[in-house]
């Protein structure tokens, strides 16, 4: 699976590919920290995922998960942050899952995996 990663800080994307390049059946295609480098790498990279910071989305939720299907149909993608209750609206604006950043990385991979 190629997978995009977008968080606005640093060291969640670094994490985020440490843990993904140990699996063996995931890549990390790119990592980007703000929405038109997300637009520019999805369009370059052609990930199958995407992980996406919520709160770099600035309450344009529903419209960014649509321009990314726009982009390259059948994407997937999972909405990550920091805020458990915002869980519902990330899912109700068209994301595929939902995973809080304080969960255990293997709720990652299972949600990676059920998706």
């Amino acid at each position: 699976m190629r997978i995009l990663v977008s968080d606005q800080r640093s060291k969640i994307r670094s994490a985020l590919r440490l843990l993904l390049e140990q699996e063996p059946d995931l890549r990390v295609v790119g990592e980007v920290s703000d929405i038109d480098s997300l637009m520019t790498s999805v369009r370059d990279n052609h990930p199958d995922l995407v992980l996406l910071d919520w709160e770099m989305t600035k309450r344009q939720e529903t419209e960014i998960l649509l321009v990314l299907r726009k982009l390259l149909p059948g994407i997937k993608v999972i909405a990550l942050s920091a805020n458990p209750e915002v869980s519902s609206l990330a899912l109700k604006a068209g994301a595929d899952a939902f995973v809080c950043k304080c969960d255990p990385a293997d709720r990652l991979l299972a949600a990676m995996s059920a998706i």
